[in-house]
Order: C-alpha cells, then structure tokens, then sequence
C-alpha cells in the first residue's frame, strides 16, 4: 500500500509540531515551504532530508504530487493551480472560530471585543482569505483578565489553548482522512467577519474598535 503524502506550507513551532505528527502517523511529508532560516520546520526538513521550497516562492510547478497540502503557521498565498495538485486539496488552521474573525490578527481581535469564547477551525483552502469549507472546529474560553492587554493575552492564549487545539484537530483530519473520510460543511457568511492586521500602523476602519498606536496595549 503507498504512503499518504503530504506538502507543508508554514513555518516556526507549529509546523514543526504539525511535521512530527504526520511523521508519527506514518504519513510521509514530500516537502516544505519556509524561510531558509526557520530554525523549526526547516531544521526538521533538513535532519530528514525533506526538500525545502523557500518561503515565497511556491508556484505549481515547484510543488510535488501528493495526497495533502497543509498550512501551518504560514503566510503564503497558495494559487490556483498550486492548491488543485494535491488529490485531497489543502486543509489550513486558523485560530478563531469561522467565520468570525478573519484575518491575521483574529486571537487579539476575539480579545478587544472581549468576547467570552473563541476557539479553532481546520478547514478547506480556496481562493478567499479563510473563506473555504469547515471541515473540523473546537472552542475555549478567553478569561475576562484578558481585555487588560489584548496584545499580550493574544500570545498566551495562542501558547496555552489554540496552539495545541490546531495540533489537536489537525490530528482528527489526518486520522479520518487516512480511513476515507472527508468533512467538508460550507462558512455561513452572514455571521462572517473581517479585521486587519494590528501590526499594519495605517488602519483607518471606523467601524472597528480602534488602536491607540501610543501604546503597547490597549485598555
């Protein structure tokens, strides 16, 4: 029986720790794309000698055949052509619960609008920003201590809950898929939301709650 392939696109702890996994599971990971200096899933691409694709730069023609593409922390664009070479399609992770809160900053978006939950999505990638398929979700509590420093908070509840839950759903996936079973359930965008990036300093959206740049955090 061949092995079930995959192609990670990412970079930094969580796609190392999402490397490992597909190696535990005997699924065996063709390729990377990452910055060259990724001292984490680069440094595990290089000791098993695993191709690597520099962060990028990824176009179809650079793209192996294979079963899966993931992206794992990863900031990269995924074309058209590059997401129809894997025979299932990618499967991404974001930290939030889709639809609400797409976009990079979606931990310390949930934050600064003191919302009581948040939680995680794998899902399917299509030409959208975090707009494709639902195919596993998991939630958790933001403590109200939180909204103090919004900044701050989004990268403990990151370390502390929403990292391992990404690790945790995208185990679920890898497992169902290996037996035949794809879950696929449509964004229901009228509950959809959008917020930019806080680290971009040109924001102008009055209908979001607005940055004071002065400071680290917000109160």
């Amino acid at each position: 029986m061949n092995s079930y392939k995959v192609f990670i696109s990412g970079q930094k702890y969580f796609a190392e720790e999402v490397f490992h996994l597909c190696r535990r599971l005997e699924i065996e990971v063709v390729g990377v794309c990452c910055p060259l200096d990724d001292k984490y899933i680069g440094a595990a691409a290089r000791r098993f000698g695993v191709p690597i694709v520099p962060a990028g730069t990824l176009t179809a023609d650079k793209m192996p055949a294979c079963d899966l593409g993931i992206t794992a922390h990863s900031f990269d664009y995924i074309g058209k052509k590059t997401r129809y070479i894997p025979r299932h399609g990618w499967l991404g992770y974001h930290p939030s619960l889709l639809p609400r809160h797409r976009g990079r900053s979606s931990i310390e978006w949930a934050i600064r609008m003191k919302e009581s939950i948040t939680g995680g999505t794998v899902f399917w990638l299509n030409s959208g920003i975090d707009r494709g398929d639902i195919a596993y979700q998991d939630w958790c509590w933001i403590p109200p201590e939180y909204y103090l420093s919004p900044q701050e908070s989004a990268g403990k509840l990151w370390r502390d809950e929403l990292c391992p839950m990404g690790l945790k759903l995208l185990e679920t996936a890898l497992k169902d898929l290996l037996n035949g079973v794809i879950k696929r359930v449509p964004q229901d965008h009228k509950y959809s939301t959008f917020e930019p990036d806080t680290n971009v300093k040109d924001i102008y959206r009055p209908d979001l709650l607005m940055i004071d740049y002065n400071k680290k955090t917000a109160v």
